[in-house]
């Protein structure tokens, strides 16, 4: 307690020389008035932030936007403060940083061109936070969005089927400018992926593609009605137009056999686990089957004999 006592004594004695300091009163109450005005700016984001995340934890989204608001509002507001505070002549000020601002964007053009695509991302909204998205090349779920990249949580490279590889990719906010984007999430938040199965010629493909049939509806059922039921809402907002939403199956002859392709609307974020249940009641449904064989790439390793047998060459005979 007396180090504590002493500790607390020195620091007060300290804060009164740095008042008794030879320095201009003027500038003395700027510095204290600037330490304030900082404080209070992160008093109120803090208390802010608190007060949006008591809500319920579905309303993660709307959250996460309430919470940059007031960071980047509080941040603006404060620069804004402080600048009145030390500079008096405020306004020429501003008007001089505006002439100099063709200058300065010139200069400065990639980051101004991330801060306008920061803007047309808030404003136009071509994604948003926990959609999917593919831009460019870079495939993942936007995780975060700042004044100039956005971070996707990266899916598919090496990975199969569209799956995290655990990767946080950071792209300029530019970059919405000049690369096509895809959106697996906005409109009609659903997919039409296609597995294929192939069978011998003398397989009975037509009960194969009933077996298969009845596989999907059984997997899809529940998501079916309620890609159907997100479909309706979405035609009011894209022209999307859709006749059949229960899976298909397609036949095909190639050289492998008979390609029986099967496909089906699922969710994105569903898909590699789909095509995992589905291949398992495949394999399960289908081996029993005495008339239905899987055809797969099948080789033959012809073997060079130095002497061939006198009993299967006719010339050797003579």
């Amino acid at each position: 307690m007396p180090s504590l006592k002493l500790d607390f004594d020195s620091a007060i004695t300290m804060f009164d020389n740095f008042l008794d300091f030879d320095i201009d009163v003027a500038l003395r109450n700027r510095i204290l008035q600037t330490i304030l005005i900082i404080f209070i700016m992160w008093l109120i984001n803090k208390i802010s932030v608190r007060l949006i995340y008591r809500g319920d934890a579905v309303e993660l989204k709307r959250q996460y936007h309430w919470r940059k608001v007031i960071e980047y509002t509080s941040f603006i507001v404060g620069i804004l403060i402080i600048g009145n505070l030390w500079i008096n002549n405020f306004q020429s000020v501003t008007t001089f940083f505006g002439l100099l601002s063709a200058g300065i964007a010139i200069a400065l053009k990639d980051i101004f061109v991330n801060i306008a695509g920061w803007a047309f991302i808030y404003l136009r909204k071509p994604f948003d936070v926990g959609d999917r998205i593919q831009i460019g090349e870079v495939q993942g779920d936007v995780i975060d969005l700042r004044l100039f990249q956005f971070s996707l949580l990266e899916i598919g490279n090496w990975v199969d089927a569209d799956q995290s590889t655990g990767r946080v990719i950071h792209v300029p906010n530019g970059k919405v400018f000049m690369d096509a984007q895809a959106n697996y999430s906005i409109g009609f938040n659903y997919i039409w992926n296609e597995q294929k199965i192939y069978i011998t010629l003398r397989s009975d493909f037509k009960k194969a593609k009933a077996i298969l049939l009845e596989i999907l509806n059984e997997h899809l059922k529940d998501d079916l009605k309620l890609a159907e039921r997100v479909f309706k809402k979405a035609k009011q907002d894209h022209l999307i137009v859709y006749k059949q939403f229960t899976p298909m199956i397609f036949t095909k002859i190639t050289e492998r056999g008979i390609q029986l392709s099967m496909r089906y609307l699922c969710d994105p974020k569903k898909r590699r686990m789909f095509e995992h249940a589905i291949t398992e009641s495949i394999l399960e449904r289908l081996g029993p089957e005495d008339n239905i064989r899987i055809a797969y790439p099948t080789s033959t390793i012809l073997l060079h004999q130095d002497k061939v047998h006198p009993e299967t060459n006719p010339l050797e005979k003579k």
